[in-house]
């Protein structure tokens, strides 16, 4: 069946499904966000309230560096108290990759050619199958092999995509599939280029990040172009967004440019104007105290928030809640794109959280009633 709207078809490259404990990454899967602590792992308590954060944000997976036997000890602790799965971030000590597989990481991260020698990869390897691990090959135009620069010249996507069928080589000579693979670089272009490649040459699962991308604000643009390419490209199958700010804002990130691809929704995706003398409210100030106040919701649903007439109706009768700016204070309401009350300047956020509060109930009732009568009808 034809799409009524084929401008946002996005055709999803096909491959390899892996599991990353519980959580699908690849094939049909839905596209998983991840993000990474930056606590020391060693510190327990304060690694797992991170995580927690990171958790109630929407991080699907999440990744623990374990640099040092203090912290692969507490990785035990930590997994047992995550509510999603744990990646071990491991470089070049192999042992360590070892410990972290016993102590129930549900993904290593490694490069393979990276820990020493042929028994000491046979020995990860074994490891991760003997724990249900999967393994992320994780290639970084900042970390290239010596060799490879040699034959380059410079990081290149060759020489990326050439590293990551390298470490590929090595575990496939060991029978093992349930890997993902990234060719990360800080350079937007670089990074395309090298994902671009290696989703043409290889059917594994592709794990998609713009590395050292910078701090929030310049972090965000430079990952939403890169990520945000390939996504519509159909390329990428988990993202992590890497950015000077804390995990969770990482996390938010992630799903923000998932929801302006319409590839995946979580909480309220808000239409709002940049505002101008036409506005009938201070528009800015009130979407940021929304997105603040909204962060608990879940559900999806859609909130316009325009400053006047002008496109407020028309953005409202496509959204589930909108408020358009009217005169003296006085703001029209809609649901369900359709006008339905005033509201005053006064206590117009509080009455907005309502109404989405309500809405989000409302959605999440009808889903449970859905779900009831499918059951009740298989059963018949």
């Amino acid at each position: 069946m034809s799409s009524i709207r084929p401008w946002r078809t996005i055709e999803r490259r096909p491959s390899r499904q892996i599991m990353v404990g519980a959580v699908p990454v690849g094939g049909d899967a839905p596209i998983t966000v991840q993000t990474m602590t930056n606590t020391l792992t060693s510190d327990a308590r304060a690694t797992i309230d991170q995580i927690r954060r990171c958790e109630e944000a929407g991080a699907d997976i999440i990744r623990v560096s374990c640099p040092d036997v203090d912290s692969t000890a507490a990785l035990k602790e930590i997994v047992r108290a995550a509510k999603v799965p744990i990646v071990a971030d491991i470089h070049f000590h192999y042992r360590r990759a070892l410990e972290a597989a016993d102590a129930g990481a549900a993904c290593l991260r490694i490069n393979p050619g990276n820990i020493g020698s042929a028994d000491r990869v046979r020995e990860v390897v074994n490891a991760a199958k003997a724990n249900g691990c999967a393994i992320r090959i994780g290639v970084n135009a900042g970390s290239l092999e010596k060799h490879l620069l040699e034959k380059y010249g410079e990081p290149c996507p060759e020489a990326l995509v050439e590293s990551a069928l390298d470490h590929i080589r090595l575990l496939e000579d060991h029978d093992f599939r349930e890997y993902k693979v990234a060719v990360k670089a800080s350079d937007v272009f670089l990074a395309v280029a090298a994902y671009q490649q290696l989703a043409m040459t290889v059917d594994c699962p592709l794990h998609l990040g713009i590395t050292e991308a910078g701090g929030l604000v310049g972090g965000t643009v430079k990952s939403a172009i890169g990520i945000g390419n390939l996504l519509w490209a159909g390329i990428g199958d988990t993202i992590r967004v890497s950015l000077s700010a804390e995990p969770e804002e990482e996390v938010r990130v992630g799903y923000e440019i998932l929801k302006g691809l319409g590839i995946r929704n979580r909480g309220v995706r808000v239409v709002s104007c940049p505002s101008c003398a036409r506005q009938g409210f201070d528009v800015i100030r009130t979407v940021e105290k929304l997105e603040e106040r909204l962060q608990h919701i879940r559900t999806p649903m859609s909130l316009s928030v325009l400053g006047c007439v002008v496109n407020g109706p028309g953005e409202a009768r496509e959204t589930d809640i909108g408020v358009t700016g009217g005169g003296n204070g006085r703001h029209m309401v809609y649901l369900s794109g359709v006008t339905d009350h005033h509201v005053q300047d006064e206590g117009m956020v509080d009455h907005i959280v309502r109404l989405v509060e309500a809405k989000a109930a409302e959605i999440e009732a009808a889903s449970v009633a859905s779900a009831a009568a499918v059951q009740l009808s298989a059963a018949e």
